[in-house]
C-alpha cells in the first residue's frame, strides 16, 4: 500500500515538476534559492500528498501547495525560515534542469514580474500558464471576480513596469 502510495506520488510529481520550476522562477533570483525553494516544494507536496483528495486536477493542487509554500517562505525576505534536510527525506525525486531560456524579453518579463507583490506574482503565473479564472480563483481561494479584478491591476502594473 505505501509503496503504490509512493510510486503514484512520484509520477504525478515528475509529470508536473515544471510547475514548481517555474513557481521557483518567480520567487527567486539565483540557482541556490531556487533549487532550496524547489527542495522545500518537494517536501510540503509529499507532506501534504495523502490530503489530495482529487476533487481538482493534480496540477491545480500542486500549484496551490507550492504557490503558499513559495509566498510563505519568501514573503519576508529577513526572516528565515527552518527547513528540513533534503537528505532525510525517504523518496529522493530526479530533478530535471528547467530549461532557463536566455532571451532578453523572458528575463525582461521575470524582472518585471519580481517587482510585484505575491498576489499578483501569482495571478500572472497562473495566467502565463493559460489557467482559466475559475481555476486561478480556486488556487488561489479568492472570488472569481476578485481573479479578474486583481489581474487587471497586475497586467497594468507590469505594462508600466516594462514600458515605464
Amino acid at each position: 500500500m505505501q509503496k503504490d502510495l509512493e510510486n503514484k506520488f512520484l509520477l504525478d510529481f515528475e509529470a508536473n515538476q515544471n510547475i514548481v520550476h517555474k513557481i521557483c522562477s518567480m520567487y527567486t533570483t539565483n540557482k541556490n534559492a531556487h533549487d532550496d525553494l524547489f527542495q522545500e516544494i518537494t517536501i510540503q507536496v509529499w507532506k501534504n500528498y495523502l490530503k489530495f483528495r482529487g476533487d481538482s486536477k493534480f496540477s491545480t493542487w500542486m500549484y496551490r501547495v507550492a504557490l503558499n509554500t513559495a509566498i510563505s517562505l519568501y514573503r519576508k525576505s529577513t526572516r528565515k525560515v527552518k527547513t528540513q534536510d533534503f537528505s532525510a527525506i525517504a523518496y529522493k525525486i530526479e530533478s530535471t534542469p528547467y530549461e532557463d531560456t536566455e532571451e532578453i524579453k523572458l528575463k525582461a518579463l521575470y524582472a518585471a514580474i519580481h517587482r510585484l507583490n505575491d498576489i499578483e506574482k501569482a495571478l500572472i503565473f497562473l495566467y502565463l500558464e493559460d489557467k482559466p479564472y475559475k481555476e486561478i480563483s480556486e488556487t488561489l481561494g479568492i472570488t472569481n471576480v476578485n481573479a479578474r479584478v486583481k489581474m487587471n491591476r497586475a497586467k497594468e502594473k507590469l505594462k508600466n513596469i516594462l514600458n515605464p
